[in-house]
């Protein structure tokens, strides 16, 4: 192992599980930033023996990501909701989530960020989720220039 940390936020997810994966496979250390570590065991297998650590984290939640950042060199952002439940809102987990998630990777000084956003993106979408993702992209790029971001179809499985 490479000793060096790349946190995913959103790990646990359906994307997440897979993602995980290429990072431990070139010696990264994982560390899943997940809002119920206690349910997301299974991720561990996507490394060796204690690559992947799980973290609560919420993304609405600036502590918990700061804590979740801690010494990583990497981040990727996957978190997504569809459909809306509860306090998981478009606005608040996909606009909001990201932004401070990119905000608080730039005050860390991490330039290796990559959100995974969507195909539809547009801040003049009439789609709530279309027009988040724009939101969540637009706050990444303003807060870590180099990152990545990633716009895939429709993923399913």
């Amino acid at each position: 192992m490479t000793g060096k940390i790349v946190t995913v936020f959103g790990g646990s997810g359906f994307l997440g599980r897979h993602v995980v994966r290429a990072p431990c496979k070139q010696g990264w250390r994982a560390r899943v930033a997940t809002r119920r570590p206690h349910l997301a065991g299974d991720v561990k297998l996507a490394g060796d023996v204690g690559q992947v650590q799980l973290v609560q984290a919420n993304v609405r939640n600036r502590a918990s990501i700061k804590r979740a950042l801690e010494n990583a060199e990497a981040v990727v952002n996957l978190v997504g909701v569809m459909p809306e439940r509860g306090a998981q809102t478009f606005q608040g987990t996909q606009a909001l989530g990201a932004a401070n998630i990119a905000q608080l990777a730039a005050e860390a000084g991490i330039k290796n960020v990559v959100l995974v956003s969507a195909i539809g993106a547009n801040a003049k979408s009439k789609s709530n989720y279309a027009r988040t993702k724009a939101e969540a992209e637009a706050s990444t790029r303003e807060a870590v220039p180099s990152a990545v971001i990633l716009r895939p179809s429709i993923i399913f499985g």
